[in-house]
Formats: C-alpha cells, structure tokens, sequence
C-alpha cells in the first residue's frame, strides 16, 4: 500500500468512526424485541449502519430437483421450516463496513477486488468474518438499536437459501434461467439466458437487480461464507443450524474439514450462482472472491 493511500485509508476509518460515535449517541433508546421483528417480507431497517431487509418466517424446499440443468451432488431436497424471522443485509459486506467496524481490511486488494467503500469485502477468512458479526453486535446494542436478544450472525445454509429464494422455488431467484445482465459472473449464462456484460472483477454492491425480498447480489459478484460446518446431505427440519457439528461433517479427499460458501462469483460461468449450489471451502483459508453478508436473528 502507498503512503498516499495508507492516509487515505486512515481518513476514511477515522471519520467512519466519528460518524457511528454520533449515530450511536443519537439513537441510544433501546428497542424491545417484539418491536424489532418485521412484519413484511422486504421490510427495510437499518442496524448500525447495515440496510437489513426482512426475511418471515416459514417453509420451503432447499435443494435443486433432479431435472435442474447443471445440478450437482449434494443438492438432494429436503424441506426444512423457519420458524422465526430474520434480517438479512441488503447487500453482502462492504469494504466501507468492514473498515468502520474493524479497521484495516482483512487481505490484499487485487484487480479483481478493486478499492472502493461500496465494493465488496474480499478475502476475508471464516473467523474474521464472524468477529465482524460479533463487533457489529456490539455496535447495535450499544446503541440500542438492536435488542439484547438478537445479535448478528453469518447466516446459516438453510437461511442462505430461504433468503436467496425469497419464495420462488426454481433455479434463481429471477426464474430458470440467469443472463448477467441479472448479476455479475463470467461466461456462459446459465441455461439459454441471453449474455450481459462480463465485468471479470467484483461490482459494487447493489449494481444488480435485487430479489422479491429486496436482497442484491445473492447471484454472484462474490460468493459468501455460511456458518455451518459442510455436510454432504443437507439437514431439514425446523432451524437446521450446523455451526457447531464439526463431528458430522464431510471430510474432504485431504481429510480437512470445511465451512460453507454460497452463491457463486464474479469468475464464474452462470451455472455456478443457482441458488441451490453449494461449495466447501476450509475456513482459515481467505481468497479474494471470498466475503459475506450477515443476518440478525434472535437468540
């Protein structure tokens, strides 16, 4: 990094930091928990500094049929029930977050992954990625603008897919068919959708349409870290939430054990970002296609 730019960067947090100070101190009541839940799918409220949209509770179907085009192992449905809502942000983390929660960024920047507030944070490792989610928690309580007894979280696999489909049930969120006109990858679009632009590198966050529930770029521009531990059959039932089941989980050819990503990237062809595509990725292991967006959910 440049001199020039290391000063920059040092600005730039330093008033990100001033700002939060005046935003927390001015929005100091605290909420109780039931005014926090939303009462729509796509709800907007904003938790420090974070644009969540809201996510309702019910059931659906995670998986991809055995028709889907490119399907692949590990996709077996099964149905699973939310039984609570959540928030999910709008847009996947950002650099400008990631500097005024954390200070400096987590690893390099590339071509790919250029310098800009609104531009997606890259790599960034699994554990770096859930002490965001635990300082923002902090942030949001402190302020009082989220309630002691939600907090945020990466999100896990079966709130992922639920958030990504927001209610639709076939290979996108946008239908059967994905052009990147519709989000940012590289290549063939995905099963005869017309070609859009091929950036090669990540977009801004929001550059893409968003889903019926409000969320941007869940399709593409950077794939996202997951909380659970991967399994090669996903769970159903109520809540399935495999943060903590190392035990069960599925080794690699290596012998290592890895945590979720979702969504695909800016490098990818079109096939990739169905929202039922699954990869393994071990998680102290940082790329920059690499970052996430994170929930909140009550405890």
């Amino acid at each position: 990094m440049t001199v020039r730019r290391a000063r920059r960067t040092r600005c730039t947090l330093l008033l990100a930091c001033a700002a939060l100070a005046c935003h927390s101190a001015a929005t100091r009541t605290e909420l109780e928990s039931s005014d926090f839940a939303g009462t729509s799918a796509g709800e907007v409220r904003v938790v420090a500094g974070i644009p969540l949209c809201w996510c309702p509770p019910g059931r659906f179907t995670i998986g991809s049929p055995l028709g889907e085009p490119e399907r692949r192992p590990g996709e077996e449905q099964v149905e699973v029930t939310i039984s609570r809502g959540f928030w999910t942000s709008k847009y996947e983390a950002t650099q400008w977050d990631w500097m005024r929660v954390m200070g400096e960024l987590p690893g390099p920047l590339t071509a790919e992954l250029p310098e800009g507030g609104d531009y997606p944070v890259g790599n960034v490792n699994f554990a770096e990625a859930e002490a965001f989610c635990a300082k923002l928690s902090e942030l949001g309580h402190g302020s009082g603008e989220l309630p002691p007894e939600w907090e945020f979280r990466l999100p896990t696999e079966a709130q992922w897919e639920y958030a990504c489909r927001a209610g639709a049930s076939g290979a996108t969120s946008f239908g059967e068919r994905l052009s990147s006109a519709q989000a940012n990858f590289r290549g063939k679009p995905y099963n005869g959708a017309e070609p859009g632009p091929s950036l090669g590198r990540a977009a801004r966050v929001g550059s893409y349409p968003a889903n019926a529930w409000g969320l941007c770029d869940m399709h593409g521009n950077i794939y996202e870290w997951c909380r659970d531990w991967y399994h090669a059959r996903m769970p159903g039932g109520t809540d399935p939430d495999l943060h903590d089941a190392k035990s069960t989980a599925t080794p690699s050819e290596n012998g290592d054990y890895s945590r979720v990503r979702r969504g695909g990237c800016w490098a990818d062809d079109g096939w990739a970002l169905r929202t039922a595509f699954r990869l393994r990725f071990e998680p102290e292991r940082r790329y920059d296609h690499i970052g996430f967006r994170v929930v909140a959910v009550q405890r």
